[in-house]
């Protein structure tokens, strides 16, 4: 099976019977890593003949998709790297309007149609505005896989509901369908579908399968020949052959380099200089070094010995590197970045001087409200580095986080960090199993779901939790579930049953982030700390007696047991 995906490519434009083309369309095939990281794309726009600038709306949303989505990051997925980029094209072209002559005529400004296809993997992508055309040819017949953004008045008049450039705002339709070798797809603005019928279609690409440009062209000539009046442009692709699924491009040819043995003090490794061993697991040994020619000091961390053999685990361990390298942030690990050749298979890290949390809580017992707020306001703005990138870090806990001697937080331990760009990649960098510490991990992984940001958010609250009260919210009960029954018969100790003075809208605010249902909690880290710091009125207003809170329901709860001692005093009465 080969290594990369194949494609065959056939485009041609014409301006028809107008003056001018105010089509435009290109593809671009990357190498490697961009051809694994990123895919094969392909973008058409069409220019509307009201407009005299629609041609340079059409030309920069093209040439503007096809450079600045592979300068997205490889972490974030296909959905969301496309869309950005199509939203900012979008708010530059309804900007160019707004300072054009064409300002209170949107239909004379920079405005064009927009549809895209990314094949990436084993999928293809589809981004669409307007009223071109995505066909996938399906059994010598054409599926249309867009809907027209178009809105018919009568037979004789219509118009676009939806282009880019129109509004500050852009609603793009998205589809993901799964690809299978030989699928044809194929893209076409309305001077040529209207014309060209889809067996006119299907039947050139059968003719001219070894030369889509000739395919292209006669699809073309047809719909000039039938009457279109239009620009004409068509793109066809074929999934030659998919890639083997495993990416193991992105990780640079790591994967190859032989597993190091064990290290000792005063081994000289790599350019380093060993200085004593800080950690050892059955996941990874961990060491401080000192590196030669700097002085510097690092930390290494080699394979498991107990692992080496398992492929899954290694690229579990040279992703850490890959995935630091891409997040910016003084509240997470940094990676040192190497110049030398390396031999083996190994991960330098910065140096930490400090402890982790779990000590801390331990030198710590009982720490003020405000010191709490501060490690975690730090180990949450961490988190958001990871999910900027659409990343998940699914092991937070207490001895995946140290602080240094200044006090400052640092997430650390990317080895079960879940990329959505690398998920769509290659499933075998990924895991089934929860890699996890149980006690910190979100229920929702018990019972089979994905995790969401708000299971990042669900392991934040614990430490919280813990910091605050020394025991775990749920105890060990979250590890035991298994069902969706299971999940929602959880149930949460409250914070305030502790000798420490821990106010209600806070034990509020913690039951919140730590709800067994995902959709319950906080949907942003930002509101979690923002509510850890600030009395919520919600949570305050539950600490009203209920006279306060609901006069009238007091009133007439208290009629109503005044009531019934009535009717028992009158029953004792009659009785005697």
């Amino acid at each position: 099976m080969p290594r990369n995906l194949q494609i065959s490519l056939g485009q041609f434009s014409d301006k028809g019977r107008k003056e001018a083309n105010q089509d435009f369309y290109g593809a671009l095939i990357p190498r490697e890593p961009l051809l694994g990281s990123k895919g094969i794309a392909l973008a058409l726009a069409d220019g509307i003949s009201s407009s005299d600038v629609s041609s340079v709306a059409s030309e920069t949303a093209v040439k503007n998709f096809l450079t600045d989505y592979y300068c997205t990051s490889e972490a974030w997925s296909v959905k969301t790297s496309a869309s950005r980029v199509i939203a900012a094209t979008n708010a530059w072209l309804h900007a160019q309007t707004q300072r054009s002559p064409y300002r209170y005529d949107q239909d004379r400004g920079y405005v064009c149609t927009f549809s895209a296809l990314i094949l990436k993997s084993a999928t293809a992508h589809i981004f669409h505005i307007g009223d071109a055309r995505i066909y996938r040819a399906v059994n010598q017949s054409l599926e249309q896989i867009t809907t027209d953004h178009r809105v018919v008045i009568s037979s004789q008049q219509s118009y676009l509901g939806r282009a880019l450039g129109v509004s500050p705002d852009i609603e793009i339709d998205y589809r993901a369908l799964p690809l299978h070798p030989g699928d044809v797809f194929v893209l076409a603005t309305d001077g040529v579908y209207e014309h060209a019928s889809p067996r006119s279609i299907v039947s050139a690409v059968a003719d001219h399968r070894n030369d889509l440009d000739a395919a292209a062209k006669r699809i073309v000539d047809e719909a000039f020949a039938q009457g279109s009046n239009d620009n004409l442009t068509v793109q066809i692709l074929r999934v030659d052959a998919l890639a083997d699924g495993e990416a193991d491009e992105i990780l640079g040819g790591g994967l190859e380099l032989p597993a190091p043995p064990l290290l000792q003090a005063r081994d000289i490794f790599e350019g380093y200089t060993i200085v004593r061993q800080l950690h050892a697991s059955s996941r990874s040994h961990i060491y401080l070094a000192a590196d030669i020619e700097t002085g510097s000091p690092a930390v290494i961390k080699i394979p498991s010995i107990d692992l080496r053999d398992d492929p899954a685990y290694i690229r579990r361990f040279m992703m850490e590197e890959w995935i630091a390298r891409r997040l910016n942030s003084p509240y997470v690990l940094k990676p040192v970045l190497q110049s030398r050749q390396r031999q083996h298979l190994f991960v330098v890290t910065e140096h930490i001087e400090g402890q982790t949390l779990t000590q801390w809580m331990i030198d710590n017992p009982a720490p003020d409200i405000e010191t709490v707020r501060g490690i975690v306001e730090q180990i949450a703005s961490g988190l958001r580095a990871f999910h900027r990138k659409e990343m998940l870090h699914q092991d937070l806990r207490p001895e995946n986080v140290m602080i240094d001697k200044s006090n400052t937080v640092k997430i650390i331990d990317f080895g079960s960090v879940k990329v959505a760009g690398v998920v769509e990649i290659g499933p075998r960098l990924e895991h089934d199993d929860i890699l996890g510490t149980v006690q910190y991990t979100a229920p929702e992984y018990f019972v089979g779901d994905e995790g969401t940001t708000q299971s990042d958010l669900f392991s934040l609250g614990i430490i919280t939790y813990q910091m605050l009260t020394g025991r775990l919210p749920y105890g060990t009960q979250v590890a035991k579930i298994r069902t969706k029954s299971q999940q929602k018969k959880l149930r949460y100790t409250s914070a305030q049953y502790d000798s420490r003075a821990i106010p209600r809208w806070i034990d509020e605010t913690l039951r919140k982030a730590v709800h067994p249902d995902p959709s319950r909690r906080h949907q942003d880290l930002s509101e979690f700390v923002f509510d850890l710091r600030h009395p919520n009125p919600s949570y305050l207003r539950a600490e009203l007696p209920l006279i306060e809170r609901d006069p009238l329901l007091f009133w007439k709860i208290l009629s109503t047991v005044l009531g019934c001692a009535v009717l028992a005093l009158l029953a004792i009465m009659m009785r005697s």
